[in-house]
């Protein structure tokens, strides 16, 4: 490898992501609520497996009303526990999580959920629904009338940028980018205030996925909903997030927004940011002596 090549794979992660900050896309666009409302706080919660093995150990962790909290971290470290925790799919060994100021413990599960929407990766469509029953699955056990059902599943699936003649279709005839768009659809149907998405688009073509992260951003923009996203993909962190919450081995390392994460001396935070950076550098230049 030649000097000049050398420095080229040197810079090449910090003038990636410097691009980023002087072209706007990061997630500073989805503030966190300015009077620092929570919407979701995590108590010193820890999560224990019944055979022993600790998932979360002593979490506190604070979500803003309106803003997009990312929790970023490799396979293990506890996002999608978190996730789990906050709509009490799971409920904590140790500690509390609140919901709009109240222990979610107190409340009925079913209306939380309810109260919640939830995109996860494999979509969960039901097979056997249309695309509008699937979007209306919340707001009918609401007790929400059918005229109102298909007035709001029109506006969602305009929202979500897919043909109204889609409605009637079923899943299996539906693109992989258009079931997505039908999961985030029916998260939204009964307009709930919180979000929650577990690596929502990691499963789809990199153009896809560039588009809805796209189309998420707008919808964000337009809605505010408080939305917990989790992802080990640090550029769609710093794309879509207000906050970033690093995690590591059930732990919480650092919350930082996404500029603070790219200047952050945490020795985590700087290893993601030269991995993630590194890594189209190298490759580029992989046959260069």
């Amino acid at each position: 490898m030649t000097g000049r090549t050398k420095a080229r794979v040197a810079t090449g992660a910090s003038a990636g992501w410097v691009n980023l900050l002087n072209f706007g896309m990061l997630g500073a666009s989805m503030e966190p609520n300015a009077a620092g409302e929570l919407a979701i706080e995590f108590c010193a919660v820890s999560y224990v497996l019944p055979g022993g093995q600790q998932l979360l150990s002593g979490l506190d962790l604070k979500v803003q009303r309106g803003e997009t909290l990312v929790l970023l971290g490799r396979s293990g470290s506890g996002k999608t526990t978190t996730l789990k925790l906050i709509n009490r799919l799971l409920s904590p060994s140790h500690g509390e999580v609140r919901v709009n100021g109240k222990s979610i413990s107190q409340g009925e599960v079913i209306r939380l959920r309810r109260s919640i929407g939830y995109v996860i990766q494999d979509v969960g469509l039901f097979p056997h629904y249309t695309v509008e029953q699937n979007i209306g699955l919340v707001p009918k056990i609401e007790g929400w009338s059918s005229e109102r059902i298909r007035s709001r599943t029109q506006e969602l699936l305009q929202l979500v940028g897919l043909e109204a003649q889609l409605a009637s279709r079923y899943p299996h005839q539906l693109s992989g980018g258009q079931r997505q768009r039908v999961g985030v659809a029916r998260a939204l149907a009964a307009d709930p205030a919180i979000l929650l998405m577990d690596e929502p688009f990691g499963a789809l073509d990199p153009l896809t996925r560039d588009e809805l992260q796209r189309e998420f951003l707008s919808l964000q923009q337009g809605l505010s909903k408080t939305v917990v996203f989790v992802t080990h993909d640090l550029r769609e962190a710093l794309r879509l997030g207000s906050r970033i919450a690093l995690m590591e081995a059930g732990q919480l390392v650092t919350v930082l927004s996404p500029r603070e994460f790219l200047r952050s001396t945490v020795p985590l935070a700087a290893a993601y940011v030269k991995a993630f950076g590194d890594g189209p550098s190298v490759a580029a230049h992989r046959g260069d002596s």
